[in-house]
């Protein structure tokens, strides 16, 4: 490995989600061939103040963080001895953090919900704020025991209009290489409600001019992977339906799902488009958002 290489980097909490994403990023970092850095990021000696910080031995936030740390690092030894590990605490607000790290990570991996985070809430603040705005990859650890263990041996990847030879495609062809798997590509289509069978185009049979869009859409997507890649196992599918729900149907027999990151500004600032930021919350395996190569 080149010591130059980018680093997979993970963050920790001391969740359990946390510690799955480590254990998921372990397996990750062996077949990439990579360094693994886990992080921990928070902002402790800001509550805890100077007046602790000058007393006698460390804060309990430092202490914890290094506990949480340290714990990732055996975990991830044991797992996988191979594997460099660097751990990190660093006193920081964890977005800020993680997408600090992520100006010189392959990608970042989370967990699907913090340590601070209510149950019922279906994905962590942290891990949603981070992909709406990483520059690099971002896979949030989540799903069933099933999309987590990765015995599927299938990637699925959903391909929009954007997506024409996407970072997210070659992302996804280069997963499926290193995995030995088949890589399910789905592009969804929908018919407009206020289309009319007057439209020229459509004479005779508007679902299938909607499809045939589609099936060129993907050709056009996949051309240059499927070239750079001959080894990997294509499936491609037209499904009609909307993208959001077609892939969450799909991440069910798949060990990840990957998207492209679509981003908008709004007034809440940077936000996921509408089939990310549903895959991130509801899909049945890990999620790879992948943002746009500028």
């Amino acid at each position: 490995m080149g010591t130059m290489e980018a680093p997979l980097v993970v963050g920790v909490d001391g969740s359990d989600a946390g510690f799955r994403a480590a254990d998921w990023a372990a397996d990750e970092a062996v077949r990439h061939g990579l360094a693994l850095r886990v992080v921990y990021a928070s902002l402790w000696q800001h509550y805890e103040g100077a007046a602790l910080a000058t007393g006698l031995g460390r804060p309990d936030g430092q202490v914890f963080a290094e506990n949480v740390v340290g714990t990732a690092a055996e975990r991830i030894r044991r797992r996988t001895p191979d594997v460099r590990v660097v751990t990190d605490v660093v006193p920081r607000e964890a977005v800020s953090a993680l997408l600090e790290e992520g100006r010189h990570a392959f990608a970042l991996v989370t967990g699907s919900r913090g340590r601070g985070d209510i149950s019922g809430l279906l994905l962590g603040s942290v891990s949603l704020a981070v992909a709406a705005r990483s520059h690099c990859p971002v896979v949030v650890v989540r799903g069933d025991r099933a999309g987590l263990a990765g015995t599927h041996e299938r990637i699925t990847l959903g391909v929009g209009d954007a997506d024409v030879d996407a970072a997210a495609v070659r992302f996804a062809f280069h997963e499926a290489e290193l995995r030995g798997c088949t890589l399910d590509v789905v592009c969804a289509w929908r018919r407009p409600s206020h289309e009319t069978a007057a439209h020229p185009l459509l004479a005779g049979d508007p679902a299938r001019y909607h499809e045939e869009r589609a099936s060129a859409l993907l050709d056009r997507a996949l051309e240059a992977a499927v070239r750079d890649h001959p080894d990997v196992r294509v499936r491609r599918a037209t499904v009609e339906g909307p993208a959001r729900k077609v892939l969450l149907d799909r991440s069910a027999a798949a060990d990840l799902l990957v998207v492209g990151a679509r981003r908008r500004h709004s007034q809440f600032g940077m936000q996921l488009g509408r089939v990310a930021h549903t895959a991130l919350h509801h899909a049945a395996c890990p999620v790879a958002v992948v943002p746009r190569t500028p």
